[in-house]
């Protein structure tokens, strides 16, 4: 089968974007592991709106050795801490702002503003919100397994499952709308009529 370039193209950004974002899962699995070294001790429990999502009697299965302790020291009066939530949010965080600047500088090479990076920031806390509470529910179903093994490394598998689904969404996202070659960024089409205009014009 003979491809087009645009297509052997598309094949290679693929490539390099799996490439980055193993360099930022490595960085994630790391940030999943030691961040809680530092925010254990916060003992202040979520928001109300929030414990539906985390909810401690699934996250924490009191009738294993590991699920007793970790209740212990992530929930207080029946409500889970940010000591819990904070560690699994700022391991996204961080290690996909990575990930989106190198896409842009090297998978992309994209001119695109800092407006750009604005809405990806937007849509990437709604995007860690959800693979967060998913971190959760997966970590909670592997600690009440009982196996010690799957207790020990319930985060890292959690925070490896959440980076697929991440993955998955924003791929297409940079490439096809933050990210774009042709330089129709949403930023450059915000800026005015006239200005996207010019653009179709030359291409």
């Amino acid at each position: 089968m003979i491809r087009t370039g645009r297509e052997r193209k598309g094949i290679w950004e693929l490539v390099k974007f799996l490439l980055v974002s193993g360099a930022a899962g490595i960085l994630q699995l790391v940030l999943a592991n030691v961040l809680p070294l530092v925010f254990d001790g916060i003992r202040v429990p979520i928001p109300t709106f929030l414990q539906g999502i985390f909810d401690a009697e699934l996250l924490f299965n009191v009738n294993t050795a590991r699920g007793a302790v970790d209740y212990a020291r992530y929930v207080v009066n029946g409500a889970v801490t940010w000591g819990y939530v904070i560690p699994f949010f700022m391991s996204n965080l961080l290690a996909n702002v990575y990930a989106y600047f190198q896409n842009r500088r090297t998978t992309f090479k994209s001119n695109s503003s800092n407006t750009c990076f604005i809405y990806y920031l937007m849509i990437l806390i709604i995007l860690i919100l959800f693979s967060t509470w998913l971190q959760g529910l997966i970590v909670g179903k592997l600690n009440s397994t009982g196996i010690k093994a799957l207790s020990v490394f319930s985060r890292t598998i959690a925070a490896a499952a959440a980076g697929l689904v991440q993955l998955l969404v924003l791929f297409p996202l940079e490439k096809f709308v933050l990210l774009r070659d042709d330089e129709e960024t949403i930023n450059s089409c915000l800026s005015g009529a006239d200005n996207c205009k010019t653009k179709r014009s030359i291409h």
